[in-house]
Formats: structure tokens, sequence, C-alpha cells
């Protein structure tokens, strides 16, 4: 079986549904990629969008399921193809489906909070140079005010425009 890889950036569209599959769990959801151009006087006008359904298998469960929902910015990696069909009319339809590999936040467009820390925080510098000290004010001023704390007992945020 030929597999094409893909990679899409755009918002869920629906509510990811959760259901089961012989005995086999999977979470579906629909993803729209929208496209804009600018005119030749600047401003800007919508170009195409681009629907797909996203099917999540195995270890994307618990992550999609917990962390994503409609209206989310997403990058869905995975492998496209067609699934065809009879609509109500009798006429035969085919529909972009994904079968993900990977699914996560698009960090571009949203902030988001990681429940538990697998990796150490990098190690602080002894003396910072003058052009680091300015990073080591920002970053004690973001730890201040508790972004990025990282606690693994801290509850993870949804995801915010």
């Amino acid at each position: 079986m030929f597999e094409t890889p893909i990679t899409i950036v755009g918002n869920i569209v629906t509510a990811p549904d959760r259901r089961w599959v012989g005995d086999q769990e999977l979470i579906k959801f629909r993803v729209a990629s929208n496209s804009r151009r600018r005119t030749a006087d600047g401003t800007w006008e919508p170009g195409n969008s681009l629907y797909a359904t996203v099917n999540c298998w195995g270890n994307l469960i618990t992550g999609v399921g917990a962390g994503l929902g409609k209206g989310d910015p997403v990058i869905v990696v995975g492998y496209v193809y067609t699934s065809e069909y009879e609509d109500r009319d009798g006429n035969r339809r085919s529909s972009l489906e994904i079968r993900a590999t990977s699914v996560g936040p698009d960090l571009a467009r949203c902030i988001v909070r990681i429940e538990s820390r697998r990796h150490p925080r990098p190690a602080v510098a002894d003396a910072p140079s003058d052009a680091q000290s300015d990073s080591g004010a920002q970053e004690a001023a973001a730890e201040g005010s508790g972004a990025g704390t990282g606690d693994p007992g801290e509850a993870s945020l949804p995801l915010s425009a």
C-alpha cells in the first residue's frame, strides 16, 4: 500500500469524538486549513479551505483526548487517503482523511502549559555577561508570574488563542 505523508496546519472544527472500533479506541475530528492572500492594494482576502477528517489511534488517544478541543489551532502529521461513500441522495462522494502519527498545538498561535516535565531545565550560568543579563531578567519575570513553572503536580491548562 502506498502511503502519502502530509502535514496540515489548521483549526479543529468539530469536537473530538472518542469511540471504540472493534477492540481499539479511536478519536476522530475534522480540521480546516484556511489560506489567504494579499491583494494588490495590500488587503487580505480569504483563499481556499481544506477540510480533512483526522483519525487518531494508539498513543495519540490520551494526549489528544485530554488536551485538544474544538477551535484549537493544531499541526497534524500523518498519512492521507480518501474514503468513498454514498450520500443520502445516492451520489458517490469522497472524503479526505488523515491517519495521524502526530498531533499537537500550533505554538505560533496559542500558549500551552505542559502537564509534566520530562527534561531538566537548562543550568543558569554563574556570571552572566551583559547580553545574557537581559534574558535572565526576562526569565526571572516569567518565573515570577508563574509562566512555565513546569511543576509535575501542576494542572494542565486548555489552549488559549
